[in-house]
């Protein structure tokens, strides 16, 4: 049985990558529409009610506790901010992730350029907030970078010369 080649596998990375970044991007697009058009006391009303049964049963768990304590602080103008934040950067990367897909040249450095930015906020965020999660989005956006710039240069030697 043949080996795949390098570039195949590298192809093969990039087309998951696209079918995983759209994944995430698609439910943070709909996390945000959802924010926006759920009214606050119904989020409030929905995040007691998932929580309060844990911390009957354990009064010490921290992450029910943590979400309740943070819903008290939750008003209409953070749930907007968060569900225009989440809607614009979740369809943003969408559309990248769509044209990526359709093979338009423009989008791969467009792109790159994107992610770059996401990058450096999702840093600058980790080290302000700690967040493990950011640090490993980010260490995601750098490796879907990387597979990007491949595709690309994959792409432009399978165009003609002008």
């Amino acid at each position: 049985m043949k080996r795949p080649s390098r570039a195949h596998m590298l192809h093969w990375l990039f087309e998951t990558s696209l079918v995983i970044k759209a994944s995430l991007t698609f439910g943070e697009f709909l996390a945000g529409l959802g924010l926006l058009l759920t009214p606050n006391p119904l989020i409030a009303r929905l995040l007691y009610w998932l929580t309060h049964f844990e911390i009957a049963e354990h009064p010490t768990d921290t992450l029910a506790a943590w979400t309740q304590r943070a819903m008290e602080g939750f008003p209409v103008a953070t749930q907007d901010y968060y569900g225009w934040f989440l809607l614009l950067h979740g369809g943003l990367k969408l559309a990248i992730v769509a044209m990526l897909w359709a093979r338009i040249l423009w989008a791969y450095p467009a792109g790159m350029a994107v992610l770059s930015g996401f990058v450096i906020y999702q840093l600058f965020e980790c080290l302000h907030t700690g967040s493990p999660f950011l640090l490993m989005l980010a260490m995601f956006d750098l490796a879907m970078i990387s597979l990007i710039w491949q595709e690309y240069k994959a792409l432009k030697a399978k165009l003609p010369a002008h």
